[in-house]
């Protein structure tokens, strides 16, 4: 007979053969957190054991790779990984508060009980070259006035490459592709690029008769793992993408400045698309915040097809 102590909740029951301490939980009614699905690949399910842990089986290769990552000591387990086969378990939640409880029903409303997904992707930044300078040297409501103009066009551009604007960050914007389909993703977001920077033909006549210059703009594009969900508060909940594919994106756009140009793209995004893609020239560059150095690819935009044929890779 295998048992287990659940606090704060105060609540006691027997698990059944071969049931993790999560499914368990569940089954009674208890609102365990468990962000992921209980997948092990987040840490939100985890009990710290109280009494009882030599009941209790050693570590799954899941457990352990995930609980090596972020130290965790050998009292604390995840609930979706650990099933009690015998004696009694007393443990305590970490995850107790009023939020997490209502995060955790939250979750339980979804088919898959997970707060997100995941999913590979093509995240993509541009931000505005010289904007701060642009932005100090005219008033505050005409820069709203241009911004508003400005993330109109782009947006407009994104949604024919079926895109969606994650987010805007000041005069930036973060775009996912292949939330409809995967399969394109890398490719949608390369040719969204080019067309950006296409747009601005359109905008900057109006600038440069109006405030005396035009815009130019950095992309930066990566293709890889991510997991998407919902987020903020029951006001205002948005759609996000998380993961180091967003990190390493947000990096590629900025090494732009370096490099001396307009639209970079990682290694996993020319791996995807192969001659598909037209690349200009090659960067092995250092990217902030990473180890190593990186392979980055300048796009030719003249170009859509024939990769390879015109590529000088730089190191």
């Amino acid at each position: 007979m295998a048992s287990l102590v659940v606090l704060p909740d105060n609540k006691q029951f027997d698990s059944l053969p071969g049931e993790t301490i999560l499914a368990a939980d569940l089954r009674n009614g208890i609102a365990h957190v468990h962000a992921c699905g209980g997948l092990a690949r987040c840490s939100t399910c985890r009990v710290l054991v109280l009494d009882g842990l030599e009941h209790l089986p050693p570590r799954n290769d899941l457990e352990q790779t995930l609980a090596a990552r972020i130290n965790l000591p050998p009292t604390m387990r995840l609930a979706c990984q650990t099933a009690l086969a015998e004696g009694t378990v007393r443990f305590r939640r970490p995850v107790i508060d009023e939020l997490d409880i209502q995060l955790a029903r939250q979750g339980l409303t979804h088919a898959d009980q997970r707060l997100g997904e995941e999913k590979k992707l093509a995240v993509l930044f541009s931000d505005i070259e010289d904007y701060t300078a642009f932005a100090e040297a005219i008033p505050a409501y005409d820069v709203i006035h241009v911004l508003n103009r400005y993330f109109g066009l782009m947006s407009e551009v994104v949604r024919a490459h079926h895109g969606y604007i994650s987010d805007y960050i000041g005069d930036g914007l973060m775009v996912v592709f292949g939330l409809e389909d995967e399969a394109t993703a890398a490719a949608d977001a390369v040719a969204a690029a080019r067309a950006m920077l296409q747009a601005l033909e359109r905008l900057n006549p109006y600038l440069r008769s109006m405030y005396g210059c035009g815009f130019r703009i950095r992309i930066g594009i990566h293709y890889g793992e991510v997991v998407v969900g919902h987020i903020g508060g029951a006001e205002l909940r948005k759609l996000a993408t998380i993961g180091d594919t967003v990190n390493v994106a947000a990096r590629i756009e900025a090494a732009n400045k370096e490099c001396g140009t307009a639209l970079l793209v990682s290694q996993a995004v020319v791996d995807e698309l192969g001659d598909a893609l037209a690349v200009r020239r090659g960067f092995l560059t250092p990217l902030k915040g990473k180890k190593g150095l990186h392979r980055l690819y300048e796009v030719n935009l003249e170009e859509p097809a024939g990769f390879g044929s015109s590529s000088d890779l730089s190191h």
